[in-house]
């Protein structure tokens, strides 16, 4: 077996409206049948993602917030890897009018609002960098992304990246579709992840990640004559 894992992006990937179709987690399981692990990687704020996800214990792992908080939902473990944001800095959103949810890591806004946040990072001068989903807007310490997630999560679990397969839609979906052994696009991706994906599917959403999962199943994406992404990275 090449492939060892799926790292899946929620929204827009696995999820459409936010819900998981019964279809699409009975294809999840029966790759879980075969010795593969499951992890979820998604942007959602921790209580959110909570909220919506129900099958949380589903997966082997779950990274949250955009790589910055792990969960091990089936042991009851949620872990921050990364600082929580400074107060300072949401007083002075707040301040300026700009609209946000504050996660345990994350600052969520949306577009046109990043202008305004950026000169906030600037003004109190600190490290944090902005990430793009979207119409959505994510404050973030340096360096945290969806690659520095499923890494963490990816050791807990003893697997590689290079044995792992990555699936998603956004732009914060680049990073975790680089550092993998196969990065995959649903059909419903935007055009920068479609354009540096290995594989893109022909159905969109949830109905992708099954044909992606078939694939898998038949012959552990043998097709795909690609080196390692991360062999790749590090060239690059």
């Amino acid at each position: 077996m090449r492939l060892r894992a799926l790292a899946c992006d929620y929204d827009g990937t696995i999820a459409t409206d936010g819900r998981i179709a019964p279809d699409t987690l009975a294809a999840l399981e029966r790759l879980r049948q075969t010795g593969r692990r499951v992890i979820l990687v998604t942007g959602r704020r921790v209580d959110d993602l909570i909220a919506v996800c129900p099958e949380l214990a589903f997966f082997d792992m779950a990274v949250a917030e955009n790589g910055a908080v792990l969960m091990d939902w089936r042991a009851n473990r949620i872990e921050e890897l990364a600082d929580p944001p400074p107060a300072a800095f949401l007083r002075r959103l707040a301040h300026v009018g700009v609209p946000f949810e504050a996660g345990r890591v994350v600052v969520a806004t949306v577009i046109p609002h990043q202008a305004a946040v950026l000169s906030c990072i600037h003004t109190l001068g600190l490290d944090l960098q902005i990430v793009f989903n979207k119409e959505a807007v994510m404050v973030l310490p340096s360096g945290v992304s969806k690659e520095s997630g499923l890494r963490q999560a990816l050791g807990r679990l003893g697997i590689s990246p290079a044995s792992t397969v990555a699936v998603g839609d956004g732009e914060n979906d680049q990073p975790l579709l680089a550092c993998v052994g196969a990065g995959v696009a649903v059909a419903n991706a935007v055009a920068e992840v479609t354009a540096a994906a290995d594989f893109v599917t022909r159905q969109p959403n949830g109905a992708g990640v099954q044909e992606l999962v078939a694939a898998l199943l038949r012959d552990d994406l043998s097709g795909l004559a690609v080196p390692p992404r991360t062999e790749r990275s590090r060239s690059a």
